[in-house]
């Protein structure tokens, strides 16, 4: 059997950044170049089912040996971060890690400090691979790929090891918020389901967000301003006295936990007319519904003081907290937890400030908590994973299958 590891070094080689920009389906074509390398790797396992579709969605079925087991599906997305550059990935290895900083690049005298990243220590005696500082590494989420490939593979080649069915799922444009929008659930016919995806050693997650997005164009009317009295609307001006009338601690910079927010992820303003875009999340419901009522509030208030159409907005659901799926079949969550105890692991049961495919894979009637594939500093040049970590998320999973089939 290939170590996960080692998977996991060939899978970074290849491309497959998303683009937020792209109105296509996957966003960008380069993820089919690691798809169809998947697709030939599953075939090679034993994988007779597997399917990849003209939207980059891989599916595949591991049979079971055992009867009444429950069909439990695996699923990783293979985009990386559109935030930075995940082209000419030269992963290093490290091996035995000392604890102390690491000199990503000499030449450009990039250093992933202790200082910075004290969680750095927690990895002493591991073998660790980092960047090298120039590209992300993509753990996120090809470690996920890797390690689903890796548990497949053990059951295929331990055929007195007791399972049910085991579905397998790699999906494009999670990065970019798309990775549930074509998927399948019907043709994927998993009763529940783990996404592989993030996380440190130990996480589990059930919970997440609940998302919603404001769009606001604030109208404003331009006037040479020197003939401007009583008749200019700045709509920057406007635009501004808008987000002074939203809770000012909470913004991501003061939140934390189950804490919400209101962010303000872009604004482009002229005199005559702003735009706005706002990010609203919260874990609760209430807390959630009543962040936007007080949104349409403050553009109602905009309005009736600078007259109508001033603030024009859209306001759109995103996601929801998967809890409330979770939460009647919390055996799946238990189960995870009592494979972690068994292998080794530490327990760490975690609420998501984001969202993942799960969520809105669960509201799609696949429950699907999100285990952990043991990197960290995703998204930019320090990003690393632990070789140890991957491995315990390979026993955890496979304790997980294993568990559904006595």
């Amino acid at each position: 059997m290939k170590r996960a590891y080692e998977r996991f070094l060939n899978y970074v080689k290849v491309d497959t950044k998303s683009d937020p920009n792209a109105d296509t389906s996957p966003s960008t074509k380069k993820q089919f170049d690691l798809a169809n390398l998947l697709v030939e790797e599953l075939k090679e396992i034993g994988i007779e089912d597997v399917s990849l579709d003209e939207n980059c969605y891989i599916m595949g079925t591991l049979k079971g040996n055992v009867e009444n087991a429950p069909t439990i599906g695996l699923i990783a997305h293979m985009d990386t971060s559109p935030d930075f550059s995940g082209k000419n990935v030269k992963a290093k290895i490290i091996e035995n890690y000392d604890g102390k900083d690491i000199v990503l690049n000499k030449d450009l005298n990039i250093v992933m400090k202790v200082s910075d990243f004290p969680n750095l220590e927690n990895y002493k005696g591991h073998t660790m691979i980092t960047t090298d500082g120039t590209t992300l590494l993509g753990a996120d989420n090809k470690a996920g790929i890797a390690e689903i490939l890796t548990i497949v593979e053990y059951f295929k080649n331990n055929p007195n090891e007791k399972h049910g069915d085991i579905k397998i799922g790699f999906t494009p444009d999670e990065e970019v918020g798309r990775g549930a929008d074509k998927f399948d659930v019907k043709k994927f016919d998993a009763d529940f389901a783990y996404t592989m995806d993030g996380a440190v050693l130990g996480e589990i997650e059930y919970e997440n967000f609940n998302a919603a997005s404001a769009e606001i164009v604030i109208n404003g009317v331009n006037i040479h301003p020197g003939e401007a009295k009583n008749k200019m609307k700045n709509s920057v001006l406007i635009g501004m006295e808008l987000n002074s009338m939203l809770p000012v601690d909470q913004i991501p910079a003061f939140t934390e936990k189950y804490e919400g927010f209101f962010h303000l992820n872009d604004f482009v303003g002229t005199v005559e007319e702003t735009k706005m875009l706002y990010i609203i999340r919260d874990h609760d419901m209430n807390k959630f519904t009543k962040k936007k009522e007080l949104i349409e509030e403050v553009c109602r208030f905009i309005n009736y003081k600078y007259g109508e159409n001033t603030a024009v907005l859209k306001l759109k659901d995103s996601y929801f907290n998967m809890k409330e799926k979770i939460v009647p079949i919390i055996h799946i969550v238990e189960s995870v937890i009592e494979a972690m105890k068994k292998v080794g692991v530490k327990p760490k049961v975690k609420a998501i400030r984001g969202g993942t495919d799960g969520a809105r894979l669960s509201f799609m009637g696949l429950p699907t908590p999100n285990v952990f594939t043991g990197g960290f500093n995703y998204h930019g040049k320090f990003e690393a994973i632990s070789v140890h970590d991957m491995d315990k998320a390979i026993d955890v999973m496979i304790e997980v299958i294993k568990s559904y089939a006595k």
